[in-house]
């Protein structure tokens, strides 16, 4: 592990507080705020501890994301009644309600996130070595607008602002979506100014392409805004060749592994319908299928993790390549005069790509489509293949709303939007009414 990791401890001075809490414990042997955010050495150490606040624990926002998002799905399995805010989440409906933990968590983890990556990004720009500077706003930026996007999935409207002691107001989740794009664009413009520093990339966790990254969040959020012409050149702008990635040891495991694939005792895979209805499921012979899952046949379930959460060390990608390739295909197939000709080159590229020829080992190596040529049956195939490609990477709740999958209860997801958390609306009088589904 690198030295750098050492200054996570610094975020005791910035950011130990709880977001909208009233008090500061501070430690008079931890170094000050101001002394942690004004050099290079404090601002990475803070940087680095939004990268683990965001991908690790069970507390932390990627294991919430998956969980929250797979139950209510019907991608992932309930593998134990005991586990209360599992379970309900699995229920959907009615027994969500703003005491569920794993909301909570996903609230609360995304939030400090944000606060953290804002102090990284405003005071990284005071820096001298505006090359270094550069490499901490891209790398904060990425995981601010992954935070603002999770919040932006799940909820109808997001906080405006994060700080301590506040009592925020809240925006629409399709401005939230907006706002994480603006972020991306700044880092994007920083980094042309002052191209990143080979010591800045030293000193951070290994795994993460910065540029790549941005633009990839840029494509998946101005999709969901809705503006697909800024989503397809965000898109294009993608090298489809390069990974970035999460990773993961045995000081920081991979939580999915950690918490459900290892213990067996939390979630597991659906099945290899993928949570699909009849007419969507993979056929057996659909390699994405044996990435996804294994079989276990000495015990119960008999399907299981595999892919991203199959180790311990397993790395977790921040956005997959054949991502940016379904929204292409997706953008145009959603032009405001739809090229369908394009999309299905985009789609077919999805469905004969073998394992051998995706850097993550993802491949589907089946026929093209032969099905229909017209916007509503091309854009039902590009839906299937993101429920199948992308498959617990968090993001199905936000397709289903935007491809129009059904909203009665219990038929293709149990919840359209979550309540807010209890310890959001104790504590600020501007949090709105809860949703009815």
């Amino acid at each position: 592990m690198k030295p750098i990791v050492k200054y996570i401890f610094l975020l005791a001075a910035g950011s130990s507080m709880m977001v909208g809490c009233k008090k500061n414990f501070e430690n008079p042997n931890d170094a000050t705020q101001t002394q942690t955010l004004s050099s290079a050495v404090g601002l990475t150490g803070v940087a680095v501890g939004v990268q683990k606040a965001y991908s690790t624990s069970r507390a932390g926002s990627l294991y919430n994301l998956v969980c929250a998002n797979g139950f209510s799905t019907f991608e992932l399995s309930n593998r134990n009644t005991g586990n209360v805010d599992e379970t309900n989440l699995f229920n959907g409906g009615i027994s969500v309600d703003g005491n569920n933990a794993v909301l909570g968590n996903l609230w609360a983890s995304n939030l400090k996130v944000i606060y953290d990556a804002d102090n990284v990004i405003n005071n990284a720009a005071k820096l001298g070595d505006k090359s270094y500077a550069s490499g901490l706003i891209g790398y904060a930026s990425i995981f601010k607008a992954l935070a603002l996007g999770s919040l932006a999935e799940f909820w109808e409207k997001v906080p405006d602002t994060v700080a301590v002691g506040n009592t925020a107001n809240f925006i629409d989740r399709n401005v939230a979506y907006g706002k994480a794009v603006a972020v991306l664009d700044r880092a994007l413009a920083t980094i042309a100014a002052n191209p990143i520093s080979t010591s800045f990339i030293s000193n951070i966790p290994a795994g993460i392409e910065i540029p790549n990254t941005l633009q990839a969040l840029k494509a998946r959020y101005s999709l969901f805004a809705g503006n697909y012409s800024v989503a397809l050149t965000a898109a294009n702008a993608v090298n489809l060749t390069v990974k970035s990635e999460m990773r993961f040891d045995a000081v920081s495991p991979n939580p999915i592994f950690n918490v459900s694939t290892a213990t067996n005792n939390v979630f597991q895979v659906r099945d290899s319908t993928f949570g699909l209805p009849v007419a969507l499921r993979p056929v057996m012979s659909d390699k994405r299928v044996n990435f996804y899952m294994s079989i276990n046949t000495a015990a119960a379930p008999r399907w299981r993790i595999n892919g991203f959460g199959a180790a311990l060390s397993t790395a977790w990608p921040i956005y997959l390549p054949s991502e940016m390739t379904l929204i292409k295909a997706e953008c145009y197939a959603r032009a405001s005069t739809p090229d369908l000709g394009n999309a299905v080159t985009e789609l077919n590229k999805i469905l004969t790509k073998t394992p051998a020829g995706d850097p993550f080992g993802i491949g589907a190596d089946q026929p093209v489509y032969s099905g229909a040529n017209t916007q509503a049956d091309i854009l039902t195939e590009i839906y299937r293949n993101r429920c199948i490609e992308l498959y617990m990477q968090g993001w199905k709740m936000e397709d289903m709303r935007r491809f129009g999958r059904s909203n009665t209860p219990g038929v293709e997801k149990n919840r359209n939007f979550y309540p807010y958390p209890f310890r959001e609306r104790d504590n600020n009088p501007n949090t709105p009414t809860d949703p009815t589904f």
